[in-house]
């Protein structure tokens, strides 16, 4: 058995590292209610993010519901697991229930459409507590950032994994040398998953572990493209940039991209005219290898757009909001925008019975001047979002301002209904009571009718 599983932390007292993170969680657990927001847990893989929201469900006797990544991650899927489980109460009748979806970054593709949506409906009309955990942040979309609490998950001391990984020896009867125990530590650079693993690697068939056997192990590599581009505009940060981008899972022509995106963050400006020179030198590179399929000249590409960039960095330096290309953002509007177009055209042709074609040949514009009589109407009727009401009207003031009075409507309707709810349970409880301080009196009469003189 995998001991990274093996030794998952049931309990959050068992985790290691990222204390106050853990106190957060406990917190809003403690203190969660109906009204309360979704929790946020993120940071690098391999740091406790998922083991935490499953050992706070243990420790406060919730059911846990998970939604992975790895699931067909739609918007049906979403509502039909997480919808549900969300807005019913627990499967034994008692407690409540934990839903937990993990990666909740990795909406992305065909296979995702309509998922980041989902999210946000299933965060608005839950009753049960939600954890999200994402490996990125920024890397989630925004509407569902905005209704979160974020707890941010840090790397996890070198100092703070030895003795679990000695404690893992000694529970698997291995005599370990400290040295070892330190060097998988470092090596595992923060990531305790990685350290678990690499010790399992390394001790398989061995009853000693010492620092030649660690000659066989390699770090499963963790780091990712925030990371390197942090360190090229952070000329003080100590670790090699070309042995980092070596670790990062990209191409050099995407890491160009994100380079180029933000080397506005450098202060003097010479030396943001010196860094994009490197990239524009950089792309030559990249050019002649697509051209000439010559790939070796990737590295030439990757050490001149890093080690260029970074040493024009030299007054860059403390905290970084390290943000996506400016064009993939372009890139994504341009897809919900088609999308929220092409659900618009498919509501308005469902509903007067024609193709979407004709609607938008034919229809739209006449539609569009009734529904600027009477937005909210048209929204209500054909269940518009932001998007396809602001396609509708042709006015983005107009459609937010609608949207915000039916969603102020929609609260004030729940809040009526659990109202109506709450005073309905009282009524029921206080009528069960009544029923049973009768039925108490009527066998206390009972008895005593039939009761034998002495």
């Amino acid at each position: 058995m995998d001991w990274a599983e093996k030794y998952r932390p049931m309990h959050l007292a068992d985790l290691v590292g990222n204390k106050e993170s853990i106190r957060q969680m406990i917190q809003w657990a403690q203190t969660w209610t109906v009204q309360s927001d979704p929790l946020l847990i993120y940071g690098k893989p391999g740091i406790g993010k998922t083991s935490s929201a499953f050992a706070l469900a243990r420790d406060m006797g919730w059911e846990e519901v998970e939604l992975n990544a790895s699931d067909q991650r739609t918007k049906a899927v979403i509502e039909r697991v997480a919808g549900t489980s969300s807005s019913t109460g627990s499967l034994t009748g008692s407690g409540r229930k934990l839903i937990i979806l993990d990666e909740a970054d990795n909406l992305q593709g065909n296979s995702d459409r309509g998922g980041a949506r989902a999210i946000v409906d299933v965060i608005k009309h839950a009753s049960q507590p939600i954890i999200l955990i994402a490996n990125d942040l920024y890397g989630l979309d925004p509407a569902i950032r905005s209704q979160c609490e974020k707890v941010q998950f840090r790397a996890v001391q070198s100092r703070s994994i030895v003795p679990r990984l000695r404690e893992i020896c000694i529970e698997e009867g291995i005599s370990c040398e400290a040295s070892a125990l330190n060097d998988i530590s470092e090596r595992a650079g923060g990531d305790i998953r990685s350290a678990v693993t690499m010790l399992y690697a390394v001790t398989i068939g061995r009853s000693e572990l010492t620092g030649e056997g660690l000659s066989t192990s390699r770090k499963d590599s963790r780091a990712t493209i925030f990371d390197l581009v942090a360190a090229t505009l952070n000329p003080k940060s100590g670790r090699s940039i070309m042995d980092l981008s070596y670790e990062v899972d990209e191409t050099p022509d995407t890491e160009i991209q994100w380079i180029e995106g933000n080397i506005g963050m450098i202060k003097d400006p010479k030396s943001v005219c010196g860094a994009y020179q490197a990239v524009s030198r950089s792309d030559e590179y990249l050019g002649r290898t697509f051209k000439a399929q010559y790939y070796t000249l990737w590295r030439y590409a990757t050490a001149t757009m890093l080690l260029g960039v970074r040493n024009n960095a030299s007054g860059t330096g403390g905290f970084m909001k390290i943000m996506p290309p400016e064009r993939w953002k372009r890139m994504s509007t341009g897809k919900r925008l088609k999308t929220a177009r092409e659900q618009l055209l498919s509501r308005l042709g469902r509903t007067m019975h024609m193709a979407s074609g004709t609607v938008r040949n034919s229809y739209l514009m006449p539609v569009s001047l009734l529904a600027q009589q009477n937005p909210q109407l048209y929204a209500e009727d054909f269940s518009l979002d932001l998007d396809q009401l602001d396609m509708l009207l042709q006015d983005s003031a107009i459609a937010k301002a609608t949207i915000k009075l039916i969603e102020d409507k929609r609260k004030i309707a729940e809040r009526e209904q659990k109202s109506r709810l709450k005073e309905e349970a009282a009524a029921a409880q206080k009528a069960r009571k009544k029923e049973s301080k009768a039925a108490s009196e009527a066998t206390q009469s009972l008895n005593h009718s039939y009761s034998l003189p002495d």
